[in-house]
């Protein structure tokens, strides 16, 4: 079959063909419907000089962001009628230790006895024909398109969880919120604010067309030219509830430091790497200063209810697998819009 293969850091990576895989003691095997092209996979080939984990070993397939249907089961494996459609949680911990127990295997604290990050992070992931995963980690779709599900996987689930856990920053009459980065997590996020809360959603990016796409899901956008002192006006002095950067670079820090209101929380969910010089009088008092990494499959779980109630519809652009190769370079050219979805076997 045929894979997106990541060989090796500072390496752009290959479309080859690789053994179709078998599915071990509690796995199945999918047929890929739906793969996204995340930036983390950029991070992979095009920045990290080397593995920043040790988890992270190539050669390995890309794809963290996968949706399937059932093709075959492995030992000890029931419950699954081929064809049924199923969303993939990519994190992959021990299943021992108290974060697994809790459906929170981005924070295994055994990591070296898995000997890799998750799906497409370290173990072959969904941007080929057909991939493998635990039964456990599967996230039932019903009737819903899974091409276009494939994002909530990471575009969707880490918004949530970040999201989430800012929840009582948003939930007061009159709370604001302010989505840092429109790429296909930001805009995700704007319509999870919106479907939870009544607050109202401040939205910026540089890019004109991302923040249009915010406007068209009810948010309030902001150029980033002069963000700063937009918000500080559109607040009446008193700063955002709840901030949210979607990038993590030094200058969307400070633009998330300088919108944040006493007392509100600023949530840092890119891995953009920006470094934030703190002190006791860079931020107002009793800001809630925080990073999360991905989210539960509890969370997931609630995503997929969230799109299947139609709160929530990541905005993608779909591709065959031959074209996977210029998707990855569209993303390091900074052109994509929204989520790009590879499907492997046509829509």
């Amino acid at each position: 079959m045929r894979a997106v293969v990541f060989e090796g850091y500072k390496t752009f990576p290959v479309l080859t063909d690789v053994d179709k895989p078998s599915p071990g003691p509690g796995e199945v095997l999918l047929k890929v419907a739906g793969s996204g092209a995340c930036h983390s996979d950029v991070g992979l080939f095009h920045d990290f000089p080397a593995d920043p984990t040790g988890f992270l070993t190539p050669p390995f397939t890309l794809g963290h962001e996968v949706s399937g249907w059932i093709e075959e089961v492995g030992p000890g494996v029931s419950g699954f009628t081929p064809g049924e459609a199923f969303l993939v949680y990519g994190p992959i911990g021990c299943g021992r230790c108290k974060p697994c127990s809790r459906g929170q295997d981005t924070y295994c604290q055994n990591v070296a006895s898995v000997g890799y990050m998750a799906t497409g992070l370290g173990r072959d992931g969904g941007m080929a024909e057909y991939m493998t995963t635990y039964a456990r980690n599967l996230i039932p779709l019903g009737d819903a398109d899974p091409i276009a599900a494939a994002p909530l996987a990471d575009a969707g689930l880490t918004p949530y969880h970040a999201i989430k856990r800012a929840l009582p920053h948003l939930t007061a009459p009159g709370a604001t919120a302010l989505c840092i980065g429109l790429g296909g997590l930001g805009l995700v996020g704007v319509q999870i604010i919106r479907a939870l809360t009544g607050a109202t959603v401040y939205a910026t990016d540089t890019k004109p067309d991302a923040i249009a796409s915010a406007e068209a899901d009810g948010a309030i956008g902001i150029p980033s030219k002069g963000a700063a002192e937009t918000i500080t006006e559109l607040t009446g002095g008193q700063g955002v509830n709840a901030v949210f950067d979607f990038v993590g670079a030094a200058t969307t820090l400070e633009l998330a430091a300088a919108s944040v209101a006493q007392q509100g929380s600023l949530t840092v969910v890119g891995l953009a790497g920006g470094d934030f010089a703190w002190n006791a009088f860079r931020l107002p008092y009793e800001v809630n200063f925080s990073s999360t990494y991905w989210g539960t499959i509890e969370d997931l779980h609630e995503v997929v209810e969230l799109y299947r109630a139609g709160k929530i519809s990541p905005a993608v652009s779909v591709y065959p697998l031959g074209q996977a190769l210029d998707v990855y370079q569209n993303l390091v050219d900074g052109a994509v819009s929204g989520r790009a979805v590879i499907a492997p076997h046509g829509t």
